[in-house]
């Protein structure tokens, strides 16, 4: 038969209390050190008894220990800090994105609600320079397919004297391809 299972609660009995303190301790320090060697781990304790007594157990050096362990959570902080400014940044860019797609709506005349008189003189100010860039473009666009087109049809007339026979004022023999 096993040990009865012991209620974890404080004891009440000082003497009683120390003893347990001294045997678990050493109970304590006893397995860290097993452990240390078994799987070759870096262990530091610190134990302070309720009279304020300092105990410690260190695999290697406590120093070292405790350096490594300052270490560690500076980098966890700063992971945790850097992702609070990636969060942020991620709300920002969110709102941005939210702000872009009202103002798109807005532009195609859609969601104009909240927009006082002077918001929407700004709004159509924006369109109807818009507007003039498209129709520039679009009038760029046609005179060079005008172009295009004038070129096509001097080059097809050219060739067309050309195949006949007639240019440069004078009548020549049609050309037998």
């Amino acid at each position: 038969m096993g040990r009865a299972k012991l209620e974890i609660a404080k004891i009440e009995n000082a003497n009683s209390r120390q003893s347990t303190f001294k045997k678990r301790r050493a109970g304590l320090m006893k397995k860290a050190h097993e452990l240390s060697v078994l799987c070759d781990a870096e262990i530091a304790i610190i134990v302070f008894s309720s009279t304020g007594k300092l105990f410690e157990f260190a695999s290697s050096s406590m120093e070292h220990t405790l350096a490594r362990f300052n270490k560690s959570v500076e980098s966890k902080n700063s992971a945790i800090e850097h992702k609070g400014k990636d969060v942020s940044e991620v709300e920002c860019l969110k709102q941005d994105i939210a702000d872009l797609q009202l103002k798109n709506m807005q532009l195609l005349g859609k969601d104009l609600t909240g927009l006082g008189l002077k918001e929407l003189q700004e709004l159509e100010q924006q369109l109807n320079e818009g507007l003039l860039y498209v129709k520039d473009k679009k009038e760029q666009l046609l005179m060079e397919e005008l172009d295009l087109s004038r070129k096509k049809i001097q080059n097809y007339s050219f060739d067309l004297l050309y195949r006949t026979g007639v240019h440069h004022g004078k009548c020549y023999p049609a050309q037998k391809d």
